[in-house]
Protein backbone atom coordinates (compact mmCIF):
# COMPACT_ATOMS: atom_id res chain seq x y z
CA UNK A 1 0.00 0.00 0.00
CA UNK A 2 1.51 3.64 -1.07
CA UNK A 3 2.28 5.51 2.04
CA UNK A 4 0.61 9.03 2.00
CA UNK A 5 2.81 12.54 1.39
CA UNK A 6 3.98 13.73 4.65
CA UNK A 7 3.85 17.64 4.73
CA UNK A 8 4.84 20.09 7.17
CA UNK A 9 1.45 21.08 9.40
CA UNK A 10 2.69 25.12 9.21
CA UNK A 11 -0.81 25.75 10.59
CA UNK A 12 -0.41 23.78 14.11
CA UNK A 13 2.71 25.52 14.71
CA UNK A 14 1.61 28.74 14.10
CA UNK A 15 -1.52 27.91 16.27
CA UNK A 16 1.05 27.02 19.12
CA UNK A 17 2.96 29.77 18.73
CA UNK A 18 0.32 32.45 18.54
CA UNK A 19 0.11 32.18 22.61
CA UNK A 20 2.17 34.44 23.98
CA UNK A 21 2.40 32.17 27.25
CA UNK A 22 4.12 29.70 25.07
CA UNK A 23 6.27 31.95 23.31
CA UNK A 24 7.63 33.20 26.25
CA UNK A 25 8.39 29.84 27.55
CA UNK A 26 9.89 28.69 24.11
CA UNK A 27 12.10 31.89 24.25
CA UNK A 28 13.15 31.09 27.95
CA UNK A 29 14.81 27.29 26.74
CA UNK A 30 16.33 29.20 23.51
CA UNK A 31 20.25 28.95 25.66
CA UNK A 32 19.86 25.62 25.34
CA UNK A 33 19.70 24.97 29.07
CA UNK A 34 17.24 22.44 30.75
CA UNK A 35 14.14 24.72 33.02
CA UNK A 36 11.31 23.12 35.03
CA UNK A 37 7.51 23.78 34.40
CA UNK A 38 7.99 26.25 37.85
CA UNK A 39 10.22 28.31 36.39
CA UNK A 40 8.42 28.53 32.72
CA UNK A 41 5.61 29.44 34.63
CA UNK A 42 6.71 32.28 36.35
CA UNK A 43 8.39 33.33 32.40
CA UNK A 44 5.00 32.87 31.28
CA UNK A 45 3.42 34.65 34.01
CA UNK A 46 0.68 31.68 34.10
CA UNK A 47 -0.35 29.25 37.00
CA UNK A 48 1.74 26.00 37.28
CA UNK A 49 -1.52 24.09 36.32
CA UNK A 50 -1.84 26.19 33.20
CA UNK A 51 1.83 26.11 32.57
CA UNK A 52 1.71 22.66 32.60
CA UNK A 53 -1.01 22.22 29.90
CA UNK A 54 1.19 24.29 27.42
CA UNK A 55 3.97 22.21 28.02
CA UNK A 56 2.43 19.53 27.20
CA UNK A 57 1.07 20.95 24.03
CA UNK A 58 4.90 21.75 22.92
CA UNK A 59 5.86 18.68 23.96
CA UNK A 60 3.44 16.66 21.62
CA UNK A 61 3.90 18.88 18.69
CA UNK A 62 7.81 17.67 19.25
CA UNK A 63 8.99 21.26 20.18
CA UNK A 64 10.02 20.51 23.79
CA UNK A 65 11.53 17.20 25.39
CA UNK A 66 10.68 15.87 28.93
CA UNK A 67 13.87 14.99 31.02
CA UNK A 68 12.82 13.46 34.24
CA UNK A 69 15.65 13.76 37.18
CA UNK A 70 14.16 11.79 39.98
CA UNK A 71 10.21 13.27 40.79
CA UNK A 72 11.54 16.84 38.77
CA UNK A 73 10.64 17.30 35.01
CA UNK A 74 12.63 18.96 33.16
CA UNK A 75 11.84 20.91 29.39
CA UNK A 76 14.70 21.99 27.07
CA UNK A 77 14.09 22.52 23.30
CA UNK A 78 14.03 19.34 21.02
CA UNK A 79 16.20 21.06 19.05
CA UNK A 80 18.23 24.30 17.56
CA UNK A 81 15.50 24.47 14.71
CA UNK A 82 13.26 25.52 17.30
CA UNK A 83 15.21 28.58 18.41
CA UNK A 84 16.19 29.09 14.81
CA UNK A 85 12.18 29.48 13.77
CA UNK A 86 11.92 31.73 16.56
CA UNK A 87 14.48 33.86 15.47
CA UNK A 88 13.05 33.87 11.88
CA UNK A 89 9.80 35.03 13.61
CA UNK A 90 11.50 37.76 15.68
CA UNK A 91 13.17 39.52 12.23
CA UNK A 92 9.04 40.29 11.29
CA UNK A 93 7.27 40.53 14.64
CA UNK A 94 6.47 44.03 15.98
CA UNK A 95 8.35 45.30 18.87
CA UNK A 96 6.32 45.67 22.03
CA UNK A 97 6.98 47.83 25.54
CA UNK A 98 6.83 46.12 28.27
CA UNK A 99 6.08 48.66 31.49
CA UNK A 100 8.55 47.30 34.92
CA UNK A 101 6.52 47.01 37.60
CA UNK A 102 7.80 45.66 40.50
CA UNK A 103 11.75 45.78 41.72
CA UNK A 104 12.32 42.14 40.69
CA UNK A 105 11.90 42.66 37.05
CA UNK A 106 13.72 45.76 37.49
CA UNK A 107 16.95 43.81 38.81
CA UNK A 108 16.57 41.54 36.27
CA UNK A 109 15.84 43.95 33.38
CA UNK A 110 18.99 45.20 34.71
CA UNK A 111 21.04 42.35 34.25
CA UNK A 112 19.71 41.48 31.04
CA UNK A 113 20.69 44.78 29.93
CA UNK A 114 24.37 43.87 31.36
CA UNK A 115 25.13 40.57 29.78
CA UNK A 116 22.63 38.00 28.45
CA UNK A 117 22.55 35.24 25.60
CA UNK A 118 20.60 35.48 22.49
CA UNK A 119 19.96 32.31 21.76
CA UNK A 120 23.37 30.72 21.77
CA UNK A 121 25.55 34.03 21.26
CA UNK A 122 26.44 36.75 24.04
CA UNK A 123 23.88 40.35 23.78
CA UNK A 124 23.72 43.40 25.81
CA UNK A 125 26.17 45.47 27.12
CA UNK A 126 28.58 42.56 26.99
CA UNK A 127 28.01 41.92 23.60
CA UNK A 128 28.35 45.01 21.88
CA UNK A 129 31.21 45.85 23.69
CA UNK A 130 32.88 43.09 22.03
CA UNK A 131 31.61 43.41 18.69
CA UNK A 132 33.00 46.57 19.26
CA UNK A 133 36.24 45.91 20.10
CA UNK A 134 36.50 43.22 17.56
CA UNK A 135 35.80 46.06 14.95
CA UNK A 136 38.38 48.56 16.17
CA UNK A 137 40.75 45.95 16.29
CA UNK A 138 40.20 44.85 12.69
CA UNK A 139 39.15 41.64 13.73
CA UNK A 140 35.98 42.00 11.68
CA UNK A 141 35.70 44.62 9.47
CA UNK A 142 32.33 46.64 8.91
CA UNK A 143 31.05 47.31 5.32
CA UNK A 144 27.71 49.19 3.76
CA UNK A 145 25.63 46.48 1.66
CA UNK A 146 25.37 48.36 -1.76
CA UNK A 147 21.74 47.58 -1.96
CA UNK A 148 20.89 49.03 1.53
CA UNK A 149 22.68 52.32 0.10
CA UNK A 150 20.00 52.78 -2.13
CA UNK A 151 16.78 52.70 0.36
CA UNK A 152 15.86 53.45 4.38
CA UNK A 153 17.65 51.50 7.03
CA UNK A 154 15.82 47.96 7.23
CA UNK A 155 17.08 47.48 10.43
CA UNK A 156 15.05 46.56 14.09
CA UNK A 157 15.83 46.15 17.47
CA UNK A 158 15.79 42.25 18.68
CA UNK A 159 16.52 41.56 15.53
CA UNK A 160 19.68 39.85 12.65
CA UNK A 161 20.44 42.72 10.60
CA UNK A 162 20.84 43.32 6.95
CA UNK A 163 22.08 46.91 6.21
CA UNK A 164 25.41 45.66 7.14
CA UNK A 165 27.69 43.23 6.18
CA UNK A 166 30.53 42.23 8.91
CA UNK A 167 33.64 40.09 7.50
CA UNK A 168 36.24 38.05 9.07
CA UNK A 169 39.85 39.06 8.43
CA UNK A 170 43.08 37.35 8.55
CA UNK A 171 44.09 38.87 11.71
CA UNK A 172 40.26 37.70 13.26
CA UNK A 173 41.16 34.12 12.02
CA UNK A 174 44.07 34.27 13.63
CA UNK A 175 43.15 36.03 17.14
CA UNK A 176 40.22 33.57 17.15
CA UNK A 177 42.39 30.49 16.06
CA UNK A 178 44.45 31.31 19.03
CA UNK A 179 41.68 31.27 21.52
CA UNK A 180 40.49 28.01 19.86
CA UNK A 181 37.88 28.41 17.60
CA UNK A 182 38.69 26.94 14.17
CA UNK A 183 36.94 29.07 12.25
CA UNK A 184 37.59 27.11 8.79
CA UNK A 185 35.38 24.35 10.93
CA UNK A 186 32.54 26.39 11.94
CA UNK A 187 28.66 24.97 11.05
CA UNK A 188 27.32 27.37 8.43
CA UNK A 189 24.88 25.09 6.92
CA UNK A 190 22.24 26.50 8.82
CA UNK A 191 23.42 30.57 8.77
CA UNK A 192 26.31 32.48 8.14
CA UNK A 193 29.73 32.61 10.05
CA UNK A 194 29.39 35.88 10.90
CA UNK A 195 26.40 37.94 11.21
CA UNK A 196 25.06 40.41 13.83
CA UNK A 197 21.56 41.19 15.87
CA UNK A 198 20.67 44.80 16.51
CA UNK A 199 20.34 44.48 20.03
CA UNK A 200 17.51 45.49 21.76
CA UNK A 201 18.36 47.16 25.21
CA UNK A 202 21.82 48.86 23.55
CA UNK A 203 20.47 49.95 20.01
CA UNK A 204 23.78 48.68 19.06
CA UNK A 205 25.13 45.40 17.24
CA UNK A 206 26.09 42.54 18.65
CA UNK A 207 27.52 39.34 17.07
CA UNK A 208 25.54 36.31 15.90
CA UNK A 209 26.11 33.64 13.99
CA UNK A 210 28.18 30.62 14.06
CA UNK A 211 31.08 32.60 14.86
CA UNK A 212 29.28 34.85 18.04
CA UNK A 213 27.83 30.84 19.02
CA UNK A 214 31.21 29.42 19.03
CA UNK A 215 32.86 32.07 21.12
CA UNK A 216 30.11 31.96 23.59
CA UNK A 217 30.22 28.26 23.99
CA UNK A 218 34.13 28.70 24.57
CA UNK A 219 33.60 31.25 27.36
CA UNK A 220 31.65 29.13 28.66
CA UNK A 221 33.88 26.51 28.71
CA UNK A 222 36.86 28.70 29.80
CA UNK A 223 34.12 29.79 33.01
CA UNK A 224 34.59 33.54 31.54
CA UNK A 225 30.78 33.16 31.99
CA UNK A 226 28.14 31.45 34.29
CA UNK A 227 24.97 31.35 33.91
CA UNK A 228 22.34 33.63 36.55
CA UNK A 229 19.04 32.49 38.36
CA UNK A 230 16.68 33.90 35.63
CA UNK A 231 16.45 32.14 32.17
CA UNK A 232 19.12 33.87 29.18
CA UNK A 233 21.08 36.14 31.91
CA UNK A 234 24.63 35.49 32.38
CA UNK A 235 27.23 37.01 34.61
CA UNK A 236 31.24 37.81 33.60
CA UNK A 237 33.09 35.92 36.15
CA UNK A 238 36.40 37.44 37.78
CA UNK A 239 38.54 34.91 35.31
CA UNK A 240 36.44 36.27 32.93
CA UNK A 241 36.77 40.01 33.34
CA UNK A 242 40.15 39.67 33.40
CA UNK A 243 40.18 37.16 29.96
CA UNK A 244 37.91 39.59 27.99
CA UNK A 245 40.51 42.21 28.89
CA UNK A 246 43.76 40.40 28.29
CA UNK A 247 42.59 38.94 25.17
CA UNK A 248 40.38 41.25 23.35
CA UNK A 249 40.74 44.21 25.17
CA UNK A 250 37.01 44.34 26.69
CA UNK A 251 36.80 46.36 30.56
CA UNK A 252 33.77 45.55 31.71
CA UNK A 253 33.14 47.45 34.88
CA UNK A 254 32.21 45.64 38.12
Amino acid sequence: MEQPNREPDIARAARLLASASRARMLKALSDGRPLSASVLATEAEVSLATASVHLGQLAEAGMVTVEHTGRHRYYRLTGPEIATALEALAVIAPAVATPVTSLRASSRENALRRSRTCYDHVAGSLGVSLMDAFVSQELLTRHDRAEATRQASTDRPASYGKDLEYRLTAAGEQRFGAFGIDVDRLPTTRRPAVRYCVDWSEQRHHLAGALGAALTERFFKLRWLRYGVAPRVVHLTDAGRQGMSETFGVDIAE
